[in-house]
């Protein structure tokens, strides 16, 4: 059923839901993440319901998975870069941009040991990351890349979308500023489709935020703001979704409605030739998937999850997006508490006190936007002869 809004939940819960929301539903998608809706099925015995355990019981040695323990409540490098970037919004307490991810992201990246869940012992998060993300540091640390432009020419992926959420959360109510801040500070790492589905992503998480926010009018406000393939492709999954209430009925429609947007192809694990190119008429899966399921669940979190991780594919970013979509919108209590503390537990994250912290960064920024306005009004006034 669908879960019931709250009357006012605060900027902290929120906050809470979201950054939880997201690692909860990371955590859940990860072990199936490269799988299609049959195998995930012929794997478990029909559709996973929760936190499950490793897709290959061999997982140190199974390809591509090893040496990565995917599941069992692990989360994955969504929801550490996720982590990372709150870091950095805690540490320069005001908007981003491409230098601070130069600045701040790629040395928290490179020089900090953390717990990374999936190999089970600290280590730099670097040596957890993706290519794609790895790329952050060859271009900004080694290449001293301008850091507007260091993301052209890295694979056009979900990369910078799957960790945007925090940029949503500081922009809380204002999509076109989360827009326009994720725009500046995945530049710094991707391009074309990717760089534009970081903002759009962004822009979806501070509409979330907005007092009566519904899946609906979060549908309509990054509609009003995505550009190219990445609108037409969240257009067509969200008018798919419109014709469904259950994820089991929906998982084959939200695909075929996204595959003429998808570069990767039918086959996930072996990406076309013309996949993760740049390109105006293209979109990364991931991000109309997941308001597609958000729509499909209307908003309840369990559904919307569990329609994301069973539709495969790359499932845990697709879940890390819904989750933190569904949580934004209702708050912590709409996250199964079982769900959530075995998340934390298994992978020895705090999942309240990032959220809580980026709140009052939040504040912060917002009394600073104040002043900022204030003193152009006055200044425009001047000049304007007003």
């Amino acid at each position: 059923m669908t879960h019931p809004a709250s009357p006012c939940p605060s900027l902290e819960d929120r906050a809470t839901g979201c950054l939880a929301g997201a690692a909860v539903g990371d955590a859940l998608g990860g072990p199936v993440e490269g799988c299609t809706p049959e195998q995930i099925v012929a794997r478990h015995g029909g559709r996973v319901t929760g936190i499950v355990g490793p897709f290959h019981d061999d997982w140190r040695t199974a390809r591509p998975i090893a040496p990565y323990h995917k599941g069992d409540g692990h989360v994955t490098d969504d929801t550490l870069m996720t982590h990372a970037l709150v870091r950095v919004y805690e540490k320069v307490r005001d908007h981003l941009d491409a230098y601070a991810v130069a600045e701040h992201l790629v040395p928290d990246l490179m020089g900090t040991p953390r717990w990374i869940p999936e190999l089970e012992a600290e280590a730099l998060p670097l040596h957890r990351l993706f290519l794609a993300e790895k790329w952050l540091v060859a271009r900004l640390h080694y290449a001293h890349a301008d850091p507007r432009e260091a993301g052209v020419g890295n694979i056009v992926n979900c990369g910078a979308a799957m960790y945007m959420a925090p940029v949503g959360i500081v922009n809380a109510g204002h999509p076109e500023g989360a827009y326009a801040e994720a725009l500046d500070i995945a530049g710094a790492h991707q391009s074309s489709y990717g760089r534009e589905a970081a903002g759009v992503f962004a822009a979806a998480v501070a509409a979330a935020f907005k007092p009566g926010a519904t899946p609906a009018s979060v549908a309509e406000d990054v509609l009003c703001l995505a550009k190219d393939g990445t609108r037409a492709a969240v257009e067509a999954v969200c008018a798919a979704a419109g014709d469904h209430t259950d994820f089991e009925s929906a998982l084959e429609p939200l695909r075929a409605a996204v595959a003429p947007f998808d570069t990767v192809g039918p086959a996930y694990r072996e990406p076309s030739l013309g996949a993760r190119r740049p390109s105006r008429l293209h979109s990364i899966e991931e991000l109309p998937v997941a308001l597609g399921m958000l729509l499909v669940g209307a908003g309840d979190f369990r559904r919307t999850v569990l329609g994301s991780v069973n539709y495969g594919r790359d499932c845990d970013s697709i879940a890390t997006m819904s989750g933190a979509l569904a949580g934004a919108l209702h708050g912590e209590r709409a996250i199964p508490p079982d769900w959530a503390a075995d998340v934390a537990r298994a992978s020895r994250l705090d999942l309240r006190a990032p959220a809580v912290a980026l709140a009052g960064v939040a504040r912060e920024v917002f009394a600073k936007d104040r002043r900022r306005r204030l003193g152009h009004e006055r200044a425009f006034a001047a000049i304007a002869g007003a």
